[in-house]
């Protein structure tokens, strides 16, 4: 059952395509729109009382101010609270300032930007440190830096459904490809023996998604896929989570208007969490509160997937 005791002011007019929780504290949450609103949420339960309402603390919008498309993704800079990065179909990524909520550097781009994401681990005075990959309907993935405002490097991608794993460092070529089949070119036609999916990959580079419905767990150091069978829920575009600090760790999946958990390293269908009436397209895990955050946003309690996550491994156990 849902988390009847918190809930979150109700301001998207529209769907919600991205999430992120605010890193070091988990204070706050960021929220992208299908129309072009940014929302700032306030986590905290100020009230003391057993029963309230994330508060918004400010929003980004509406359409045609700033941003004119809708929001793809939502990332706050991890080393500074003060600044967080919005990318939309209007062909830019932005980066803004909390206390203005006004674009501090935008960046333009030939065509929509499907997604960015920055080190949340880069270490200071590093190259990480500033620097955003950004995708978009190019194949290439662009590397921009914060704090010269500059693209400083290409990685060449391509249109033939594979993963390749980059070090950024390098000017050279991907490091390697992530291999659906593991090298057997018995079970592949020639032509695509190191694709990773039969369809166009999107996700991330251990555990993946793609338009052949598959979501798929690889070996980050080789390359190698550990033929972890989730089944057939993935679809492109939905933007998974997954749990920290639980034993074992938990994949959660939008499929459709539920969310699918899957055991990370089993593959098992552990439950589908209900709560939506339109379709889920992505969902947050708060590691302090031990919740899960879903569109439109809804809160999961914990002790009740805990009771779920204990039977299951009882079960496991008996079997």
């Amino acid at each position: 059952s849902l988390n009847h005791n918190r809930d979150v002011d109700h301001i998207h007019g529209n769907g919600i395509n991205t999430l992120q929780i605010w890193p070091g504290l988990h204070s706050g949450i960021l929220s992208g729109g299908s129309n072009g609103v940014i929302m700032i949420y306030d986590l905290e339960n100020n009230s003391k009382k057993p029963q309230y309402t994330c508060k918004a603390i400010c929003t980004v919008g509406p359409v045609g101010i700033y941003i004119k498309f809708s929001i793809e993704t939502v990332q706050w800079y991890p080393h500074d609270t003060g600044l967080f990065v919005s990318s939309s179909f209007d062909k830019t990524m932005k980066v803004w300032d909390t206390e203005t909520l006004k674009p501090a550097e935008e960046f333009q781009f030939d065509g929509n930007v499907y997604c960015h994401h920055m080190s949340h681990i880069a270490r200071k005075h590093t190259l990480l440190f500033s620097v955003l990959a950004v995708g978009t309907k190019d194949p290439k993935v662009q590397l921009c830096d914060l704090k010269s405002g500059w693209r400083i490097h290409i990685l060449q991608g391509d249109t033939d459904s594979r993963n390749r794993v980059w070090d950024v460092k390098r000017a050279s070529g991907s490091l390697f490809t992530l291999d659906q089949h593991n090298g057997d070119k018995s079970k592949a036609s020639s032509e695509a023996v190191n694709t990773p999916h039969n369809g166009r990959v999107n996700g991330l580079l251990l555990l993946t998604t793609g338009t052949d419905d598959r979501m798929r767990l690889w070996n980050s150091a080789t390359g190698e896929n550990t033929l972890v069978n989730y089944g057939n829920e993935s679809r492109k575009g939905l933007k998974f989570t997954i749990s920290r600090g639980c034993s074992p760790e938990f994949v959660f999946v939008p499929c459709g208007s539920s969310v699918a958990v899957y055991g990370l390293h089993s593959g098992d269908l552990i439950t589908m969490l209900r709560g939506h009436y339109n379709n889920e397209d992505c969902c947050e895990f708060h590691p302090d509160y031990q919740v899960i955050f879903l569109v439109l946003i809804i809160f999961w309690d914990y002790c009740v997937l805990r009771n779920i996550f204990e039977n299951f491994l009882g079960l496991k156990k008996n079997n």
